[in-house]
């Protein structure tokens, strides 16, 4: 398999936190975009970001910028469709997918997420675990290009769990420790900015 490429997922409205980019939103004097790309594109072909609105406010990301082909602001799993057409359009076969309010992503993310589909899964979701339960992380997660017609015809049916379409195409799991910083701690509000701030403290 050849390295897949990568997607950060910025294409929601971010209503929690008053709206605009999260991926703006300073933590430790970092935005979270910069913390996300940092500990990302080590682990990638190539790297592009989904998001909506006018792509010339994210130029000096240095990505390409890929938006939903769906309308209507569908979620992630539109997101990821885009980053499955760009990534065919690129002759890849796979994407791994993050958010873009997920600064403290795993160093090894990437491989761990293709050892775990090594059984032959078109899907990779990574989780973590709380006791003796484990917690999906629906953003996180390996796609092959291969789903896409499928994808295209769930979106267009009205799926809009990626948990649900994940589930339909047998996703393997990769598991994750949640300390002694849980990896995928996402922002979405204030409270969990500042809950971040204080585990870089």
């Amino acid at each position: 398999m050849k390295a897949p490429l990568g997607v950060i997922l910025a294409g929601g409205q971010a209503r929690r936190m008053g709206g605009g980019d999260k991926g703006r939103l300073v933590l430790g004097g970092r935005t979270l975009f910069d913390r996300v790309i940092e500990r990302f594109t080590p682990q990638v072909g190539t790297l592009a970001i989904n998001a909506n609105g006018d792509p010339a406010r994210l130029a000096d990301l240095g990505l390409p910028v890929l938006a939903d082909g769906v309308v209507g602001f569908p979620g992630p799993l539109a997101g990821v469709l885009a980053g499955l057409d760009w990534a065919e359009g690129q002759g890849a076969t796979h994407i791994v997918t993050v958010a873009a309010d997920t600064p403290f992503l795993p160093e090894d993310l990437v491989p761990r997420l293709l050892l775990a589909s090594e059984g032959g899964a078109s899907v990779v979701l990574a989780c973590t675990r709380e006791g003796a339960r484990r917690v999906r992380h629906p953003t996180v997660g390996l796609w092959s290009v291969a789903l896409r017609d499928d994808l295209r015809a769930a979106l267009a049916s009205g799926l809009r769990k990626v948990g649900q379409f994940a589930d339909d195409h047998g996703a393997a799991l990769a598991e994750f420790s949640a300390g002694p910083i849980d990896p995928f701690l996402n922002i979405n509000t204030r409270e969990d900015l500042a809950r971040a701030e204080a585990l870089l403290a």
